[in-house]
């Protein structure tokens, strides 16, 4: 019996993915635990395993093909035995006679046609498609962005793509039509909610049109825009803030930076690990929420989530956007398996390669802007938590101490805290305790 391959779910949201590159092609053999695709999220690029083996009697959904729904056929495998070619024919049969056609991406010279959308003719396709394929033979398109343009009328040489490695996608041929002129379309992306067309098209009437171009969004600022904008709605932010002296804690990390053991290695030696001050920070915040159990929590309208462990997440940013990676179970762990940890997600977050458990979910987070010489912010929650830290620069300020004014390192520390989840009383007891620590950074080694 033929064994059917579908669009996984990669996240609890995700409704469509990218399927940006088959790493089979039709007629291999594959077995169970092979990496046969890769599909692009709004926020990750994910391989794809085999769950069974046999011969890969069709390939559904081609290489390149944007906003594939989940759960929807991508693959079929013939089992031993059976006969490829009437597996792929019974598939596509069971599917529909429309599978996803094959995509227009012409080397240049190739110049077949334009796909004709359904129920129209060459005649009348010829008619509404004034673009010719000597004209668009080359582009990275996918086959839908080419679809829609040849149905309008634009020509894709004149259109910018924003998605993978430049390709024209949906959105961008809809983002040309707003700008042409035309007729808004419905929504780029699943789960986006752009603004009204009357509202975008009286933003743009007090600017030139040779004044501006338009860069249409990529999925993750969509993504970002959404969320941010649900959280200040819908939660009741209130900020506390704190400053705290950093003296003993940079004391320490140069002391243990200075004490890390020396590993040979084939290019050469360096310390077993390196910490930085965000590192210690993740730690703080982490035993913080480990003494203030109350504060680690979240809301839900049938009852309150009482955290075990304290899971942080870490503002990161990548190309287009942020992503907040996590240290799970942060209170238990030492500085240096936080430090290597966080490299290692900081690495894979801006190549795009975090699974989805490594960013979702998480007690609180911690945003850090003190390396751009941000003195002091706040931050937004990110949902399903109820505190994030925004941690300003570390600076020489004018303390007293003993009765007199001493030079000292400050940083400022500011926590968002959901109202519904976290009191006033007790948000300040958790900024107190975390300002404890910092100050007194054994507590870290403990």
């Amino acid at each position: 019996m033929s064994i059917k391959i579908t669009m996984p779910a990669l996240s609890p949201t995700m409704e469509t993915g990218n399927l940006a590159k088959w790493l089979v092609k039709e007629g291999d053999s594959v077995r169970s635990g092979d990496v046969i695709a890769e599909i692009e999220t709004d926020k990750a690029t994910m391989e794809v395993e085999a769950a069974d083996e046999g011969v890969v009697a069709k390939l559904v959904v081609p290489a390149g093909s944007d906003n594939v729904k989940v759960n929807s056929l991508i693959a079929v495998l013939a089992e031993e035995g059976e006969d490829a070619a009437q597996v792929a024919k019974n598939a596509l049969a069971e599917n529909g006679s429309a599978a996803v056609p094959a995509p227009q991406q012409q080397q240049a010279g190739t110049g077949s046609a334009l796909p004709v959308p359904a129920g129209q003719n060459s005649a009348a396709a010829g008619e509404q498609n004034p673009v010719s394929a000597a004209k668009t033979a080359g582009i990275f398109a996918s086959p839908l962005a080419r679809r829609l343009a040849a149905q309008a009328g634009l020509n894709l040489t004149a259109i910018t793509g924003s998605g993978p490695r430049g390709r024209i996608i949906q959105r961008d041929v809809e983002a040309a039509k707003r700008a042409g002129g035309a007729a808004a379309a419905a929504g780029a992306a699943a789960g986006s909610a752009p603004a009204p067309a009357a509202d975008e098209s009286a933003i743009l009437a007090v600017f030139r049109p040779e004044d501006y171009k338009i860069v249409p969004h990529q999925p993750i600022r969509k993504v970002i825009a959404r969320r941010l904008v649900e959280s200040k709605q819908h939660i009741p932010h209130f900020y506390v803030t704190a400053d705290c002296n950093l003296d003993a804690l940079l004391k320490l990390r140069s002391d243990l930076n200075m004490a890390a053991p020396v590993i040979k290695k084939e290019e050469g030696s360096a310390p077993a690990y390196r910490l930085s001050v965000n590192d210690m920070i993740i730690k703080a915040v982490a035993v913080a929420l480990k003494r203030v159990p109350d504060a680690n929590v979240s809301w839900l309208d049938s009852g309150m989530i009482r955290h075990k462990h304290s899971d942080i997440g870490v503002a990161v940013a990548i190309p287009d956007g942020l992503i907040t990676p996590i240290i799970r179970q942060a209170e238990e762990k030492s500085l240096s398996a936080i430090s290597a940890e966080m490299k290692d997600l900081i690495k894979r977050a801006k190549q795009m390669k975090l699974k989805p458990e490594e960013y979702q979910g998480g007690t609180s987070s911690v945003s850090n802007m003190g390396m751009f010489g941000v003195k002091d912010f706040a931050a937004i929650i990110n949902p399903p938590q109820a505190t994030i830290f925004a941690i300003g620069a570390g600076e020489k300020r004018a303390t007293v101490k003993d009765g007199a004014v001493v030079s000292a390192d400050i940083m400022s520390v500011t926590l968002s805290a959901d109202h519904r989840a976290v009191d006033g009383a007790l948000a300040a007891e958790l900024v107190q305790c975390f300002k404890n620590i910092i100050e007194n950074p054994l507590a870290l080694l403990i």
